[in-house]
């Protein structure tokens, strides 16, 4: 079970910015018993040598994540899945 790395200031902004404080903080939970939790969608992006992954935060957003180790993720990006 991986730990996440401490947010950084800009992420938690566009948490509070957009509202998504509880539910990041429900798929965050999720991800941290299991990452590959169904309800997460985790993604590898391409291309996949970056290493990284995206996780669902609701249906309009997802966060970019990569492993620093096997044990320890950081949040890079909090981002809109789609564009309008």
């Amino acid at each position: 079970m991986p730990s996440v790395a401490h947010l950084r200031p800009d992420l938690v902004k566009t948490l509070r910015r957009y509202q998504l404080e509880k539910k990041f903080a429900k798929q965050l939970a999720l991800f941290i018993n299991n990452p590959r939790h169904p309800s997460l969608n985790t993604e590898l992006l391409e291309p996949k040598k970056r290493g990284l992954y995206s996780l669902r935060i609701d249906r309009k957003f997802r966060a970019i994540y990569i492993f620093l180790s096997r044990d320890l993720a950081e949040i890079i990006s909090i981002t809109h899945h789609y564009n309008d």
